[in-house]
């Protein structure tokens, strides 16, 4: 059975989690899936990838059956299989172009680690986003401390990871985390809007863009200006700007769309 696929809409990837009896857990079809669709997304044609699920729930995260199945593991056997989870994490921050993580119901766990590691969260009114670890005796993993880190409070990320608390979609919303709510049913037509207004834009600029702004969380201010300086030395010499240049000052809209 196969629990998760990838659709290709033309200028999007689209990752369907399809395991509705578990409320989205983590599978390995999953992580293949989203592997599958970030190496496709070197594909010029691509401007967005889109993480969704059927059945109304994003992802509640691992199976704890199959953690129990762990416990019996060498420890640098289970250190392994934790990999498989880093690496669709590390897949998606090096993904050439924006991925977007439509969130109905809630993202829960390793399902918060991946939603987090996405460049832009749509999520429905009511949504959960829940680190419950520590209710099983475990830790965060996927790196879910790190993103929380760059996005959250250090207080929430305390309380959301020590005391297991939900947070609304509608708070994350609030502080910056979550980049637009929607009623419940309609996350997919709000990404669907936002993974068209990426189509439209230029494609090597954005993908500059995704790449500047996730390096400076962990550069100095010294290292964020020779990126920067080198980024929009290129971009100025490409053909995206001599369109947008030239779109702007002809007092048209650029088309971005022909340069790919």
């Amino acid at each position: 059975m196969t629990l998760a696929r990838v659709d290709d809409l033309g200028d999007r990837l689209v990752v369907v989690n399809m395991n509705t009896t578990r409320r989205g857990a983590l599978s390995p079809d999953l992580y293949n899936a989203i592997l599958e669709a970030t190496a496709k997304a070197a594909d010029p044609r691509i401007r967005a990838v889109i993480l969704t699920a059927e059945g109304g729930y994003f992802c509640a995260g691992g199976n704890l059956n199959t953690l129990i199945k762990r416990q019996k593991m060498a420890l640098e056997e289970r250190r392994g299989m934790i990999e498989h989870l880093h690496d669709v994490v590390r897949a998606i921050g090096a993904c050439p172009v924006p991925v977007i993580a439509a969130v109905e119901g809630g993202a829960a766990g390793a399902g918060l680690s991946i939603a987090l590691a996405c460049d832009l969260i749509v999520a429905a009114e009511g949504a959960q986003f829940i680190a419950a670890y520590v209710k099983a005796g475990l830790v965060p993993d996927g790196g879910l401390t790190a993103h929380m880190a760059r996005i959250l409070p250090r207080p929430l990320a305390m309380e959301m990871c020590l005391l297991a608390r939900p947070v609304t979609a509608e708070k994350m919303e609030a502080l910056g985390a979550v980049n637009l709510v929607v009623p419940a049913g309609e996350v997919d037509a709000a990404v669907s809007n936002m993974a068209d207004t990426l189509a439209r834009g230029p494609r090597q600029a954005q993908g500059e863009i995704r790449s500047m702004v996730r390096a400076a969380y962990d550069s100095s201010e010294a290292e964020q200006l020779d990126t920067e300086g080198d980024a929009m030395a290129r971009a100025t010499g490409g053909a995206e700007a001599a369109e947008g240049i030239n779109a702007f000052l002809e007092k048209r809209k650029p088309d971005f769309t022909s340069l790919a």
